[in-house]
């Protein structure tokens, strides 16, 4: 099966800035872009009914791709257009799409002036089932905002990457996940923030003497620990420039802190199997809400 770059559209404005992301990645990637439409299937009583008549909506689907890949096409002259047409549960089938997808990319609605995102129920369940990686993109985004102003102030998709960010939980640093983020940052020559966050020692709380020193040594062992975790990797992507970042407070807090600038949020997804189904947790769920770039959820053993 060949390699895609694979983005969901259902004509909302997220959706459609979704597909315009995964077109510029598909570029970078040197990979075609396949757009998906899926159909939910109809209640009889409904299909059967003049406004919701299923040819309709077939007719309509396909108008859509096909005014959707017209569009790309124009904009970026060169890149390989596919279209499909899907049917069926649209978390189960997107799901089973983010297996061929490289990545899949799906919308998230924009909560306007407020940064972040307001993830609906379908992308929420698409990132915490599909084991490839999955990214969000919220309605709005254009190219420039991935990009550092140019020299007179003014944002411009011919300036350099703003750089991408890594949240990296160094108890279980996992090799799949640094490899997207540094893969991500070499082909957009841009720059890598590792960021570490570790928590406030016990005694932070109750003033304690020596606390000062405490901070320290902490501090110094988990950077020394964020800098031997990052040494294989500078050396696999040695054009890469790689800032490793290791602060105290709560993860989630200081990860979409260093964010702000960022053209991509890589954060990774734990894959598990158990009776209470799967998961995201609580800092991919955070910055999915409260991230303004684009955020990659990277599933990872």
């Amino acid at each position: 099966m060949s390699r895609t770059i694979t983005a969901g559209l259902d004509d909302s404005p997220e959706s459609r800035a979704a597909a315009e992301w995964a077109a510029r990645e598909a570029l970078l990637c040197g990979l075609p872009l396949k757009i998906v439409h899926v159909q939910e299937p109809t209640p009889t009583y409904v299909a059967e009914t003049p406004v919701m008549d299923t040819e309709s909506h077939r007719q309509w689907a396909e108008r859509l791709l096909r005014e959707s890949a017209d569009g790309i096409r124009l904009r970026h002259p060169g890149l390989d257009v596919l279209t499909e047409q899907l049917a069926g549960s649209v978390t189960d089938v997107l799901s089973e799409t983010a297996g061929a997808a490289e990545p899949l990319v799906l919308g998230s609605r924009g909560l306007g002036a407020i940064g972040g995102f307001m993830v609906g129920s379908v992308s929420l369940g698409v990132v915490a089932r599909a084991e490839r990686p999955v990214v969000l993109v919220r309605a709005g985004e254009q190219a420039a905002d991935e990009h550092a102003m140019d020299p007179v102030g003014v944002p411009s998709a011919a300036s350099p990457f703003r750089p991408v960010v890594l949240g990296l939980d160094l108890d279980r640093p996992d090799d799949t996940l640094l490899e997207f983020a540094f893969d991500a940052a070499a082909r957009r020559g841009a720059a890598l923030r590792v960021v570490h966050a570790w928590p406030e020692p016990p005694t932070s709380f109750y003033a304690f003497p020596g606390d000062a020193e405490l901070h320290d040594s902490l501090a110094h062992g988990q950077a020394a620990l964020l800098s031997k975790v990052l040494r294989p990797w500078r050396q696999k992507f040695p054009d890469v420039e790689v800032a490793g970042t290791s602060r105290r407070g709560t993860a989630a807090r200081v990860l979409l802190d260093e964010a702000r600038d960022a053209s991509l949020v890589v954060v990774g997804r734990r894959v598990r199997s158990g009776s209470f189904g799967a998961h995201i947790g609580h800092v991919t769920h955070s910055v999915l809400h409260h991230a303004a770039a684009p955020v990659a959820v990277v599933a990872h053993a």
